[in-house]
C-alpha cells in the first residue's frame, strides 16, 4: 500500500480532536492498524483506500471506512494546509451513521473553524 510513496515524501501532521485519538486507540488491534495506515495515506496526501465525503458535517470533511473485524469510521479534514484532522473516530453498529457520531462530528469541525479564525 505504502510502496508507491515518495520516501522524501513531506508528511502533514495528524492532530487529533476531541475523543478521536482516544477512540482509534480502543480499536481492535487490526482495526487500529488500518486506521493509522489509512491516516498515513492522508497525511502524504494520497486518497485512503475507503472513504466518503461527509458534506453534512462540513466542507472537506470526510470519513475512512474500516471493515477489520466490524464497521469502524474515522472522520477526518484534510483540506487546510497546516495539519490533517482527524475529527471523531467510532465504531459502527447500524447501517446508518448515528445521529450522536454526526453531531459529535460537526461540534469539533465547528470548534476546530473557530480556533483557526483566531
Amino acid at each position: 500500500m505504502r510502496a508507491h510513496l515518495n520516501p522524501l515524501q513531506i508528511l502533514k501532521p495528524a492532530r487529533f480532536l476531541g475523543t478521536s485519538l482516544s477512540s482509534i486507540k480502543a480499536f481492535p488491534k487490526q482495526a487500529k492498524k488500518e486506521a493509522g495506515d489509512q491516516v498515513f495515506l492522508v497525511q502524504a496526501g494520497e486518497m485512503p483506500e475507503d472513504w466518503k465525503p461527509m458534506p453534512q458535517i462540513g466542507s472537506g470533511v470526510c470519513e475512512i471506512r474500516l471493515h477489520k473485524p466490524n464497521e469502524y469510521r474515522v472522520i477526518y479534514v484534510a483540506k487546510f494546509p497546516e495539519a490533517v484532522y482527524v475529527i471523531h473516530a467510532f465504531n459502527k453498529k447500524s447501517r446508518k451513521t448515528l445521529p450522536k457520531d454526526i453531531e459529535k462530528a460537526r461540534k469539533e469541525y465547528a470548534k476546530l473553524l473557530n480556533q483557526r479564525k483566531q
